[in-house]
Parts: structure tokens; C-alpha cells; sequence
């Protein structure tokens, strides 16, 4: 699939930008810019997400394939890879198969582990709320965006949530669309809130675990598989972030990417 993307810097070596569940690559610009010094940046949008293609399938084994081909067509033999949340999931299970080609690996807000009956309800039934709200909504009849946020609020009750999902929204001759594929992503839930197992330990490359403060995606208990796969592993906490670090405290985030750059 051939993936939209955008690129900041011209050096390299390649650092490519993985967003997560909802996200696009232009949540990621203010990092890609502030990296594009030292960086050769590319910003990927996933499939189903931003300007990238729809499709009725949506996995990590497929996402991390997606990555494969995108890497082929750019000519990027290495890169530092940087994922966050579902991103994350994709740059871990990349690794899988392709060490050889991640010079170093961060993995923003997301847990590599077995999740437990109870977690996996409790994340589905959280996005099952956010996609049905999105469906339920006939955009292409609604002339103004507030309109559209103000019932997106009524439903999920969290404005910084509704507003993060509203940037999903684009105009096509007039009318109001989501970029996001929003019926696969229904459809294909439990795959995207799946694990990300390893049966293997992952070695060879810098890896780095950045967390929120705020979050409860990776909990203390996941310290421990983390460091058991993920031997070299560094493992930060951003204070006053919750599951988005990169948009609520991006300064405190790009400074520890750079510590771990050495830039």
C-alpha cells in the first residue's frame, strides 16, 4: 500500500514517524521539524488514517508491512523508527521481522504485553464509544464543524478527546468527511487493541520507553517484560502527560528524545 507522507530535514540518517490509533502525520509536525536538523524525518500516515488509502483490513501484521514497503520505496536500508500508541505496536512488530533495518527504536505510550481479559474490554468498549459517536453522526448534512463537535462532546463527554478526533474531519466539495476509515477501524477493533507479544528478546539497536505520567499504558507491572524483551531498554516518564506526550508537553518530550540522540 503505497502510504502518504510528509518529510522534513535532509540529512540522515532516516527517522520515520509512526502515529497512533486516530492520529496522522500532521499531529506530528511540530516534532518532525524540531528533529529536522539532525534528522532526515519522514511522517507516515497508516492506512485507514489521514491521506493514506482505505482498506477493509487492518492488523499489525499488514501495518508493519505497510512500513516495509514504504522503507523499500524511499531506499531507507535503516532507520531510528518512533511509535506511538497503535504506531507503537506497529514499530514493535516491525522489529519482529526487521532488525536489520531499525537503527535505534522509541516507543511512545504503549505496552508490549499480554493484556488481560478485563483490559481488553475495557479498552474495546473506550473506542467502541469514540468510533460509534463518529458514525452516528451525519456529517455530510452539518454546514459547520462546531456543530460537529458540540455532539461529539454530548456523546463522549471530554472535550480534548472530542477536539483530537475532530482533526479527523475534512471538506469534499462542501461536505464534511472523516479521513479516518471509521467502519474497518470498527470492524477490525479487536486486532488494532490486540497485543504485541515477543517470544524472542529484541537486541542489536537503542530502545527507548517513553510514558505519561498521566497514562495507565504502561504500568509499573509492564516495567519488568519490558526490560526482559527489550534488554537495552530505557524506560522515562514525562510528568503532567497523559496518553498524547508528544502534544501536551512537547518540549520536555523532544528534549528527551535529543538526550537519547545524544544530539
Amino acid at each position: 500500500m503505497k502510504l502518504f507522507f510528509r518529510k522534513y530535514g535532509e540529512k540522515n540518517p532516516a527517522l520515520i514517524i509512526v502515529h497512533g490509533l486516530y492520529g496522522m502525520s500532521d499531529n506530528w509536525v511540530t516534532i518532525a521539524k524540531a528533529l529536522s536538523k539532525e534528522f532526515e524525518v519522514f511522517v507516515i500516515d497508516q492506512r485507514n488514517h489521514g491521506n493514506s488509502p482505505h482498506s477493509n483490513e487492518h492488523n499489525y501484521n499488514l501495518l508493519q508491512e505497510d512500513l516495509y514497503e514504504f522503507m523499500q520505496e524511499q531506499e531507507i536500508e535503516k532507520a531510528v523508527l518512533l511509535g506511538h500508541s497503535m504506531g507503537g505496536k506497529t514499530a514493535m512488530d516491525f522489529a519482529k521481522y526487521h532488525q536489520e533495518m531499525i537503527s535505534a527504536l522509541i516507543v511512545v505510550d504503549i505496552s508490549p504485553k499480554r493484556y488481560k481479559e478485563k483490559q481488553l474490554e475495557k479498552s474495546k468498549a473506550k473506542h467502541s464509544q469514540i468510533l460509534k459517536a463518529m458514525q452516528s453522526i451525519d456529517i455530510q448534512n452539518i454546514e459547520k464543524r462546531e456543530d460537529i463537535r458540540s455532539q461529539i462532546i454530548s456523546e463522549l463527554k471530554e472535550e480534548r478527546v472530542a477536539d483530537f478526533i475532530l482533526k479527523n474531519l475534512k471538506r469534499i466539495d462542501g461536505k464534511f468527511q472523516w479521513k479516518l476509515n471509521v467502519d474497518t477501524i470498527i470492524n477490525k477493533l479487536d486486532d488494532i487493541i490486540a497485543d504485541i507479544y515477543f517470544t524472542e528478546e529484541i537486541l542489536g539497536f537503542p530502545v527507548l520507553f517513553v510514558r505519561g505520567e498521566k497514562s495507565n499504558y504502561i504500568l509499573d507491572e509492564d516495567i519488568k517484560y519490558i526490560e526482559q524483551k527489550f534488554p537495552v531498554a530505557e524506560i522515562t516518564t514525562i510528568q503532567n502527560a497523559g496518553h498524547w506526550i508528544h502534544a501536551e508537553q512537547p518540549t520536555e518530550f523532544i528534549k528527551i528524545l535529543r538526550e537519547f540522540f545524544g544530539v
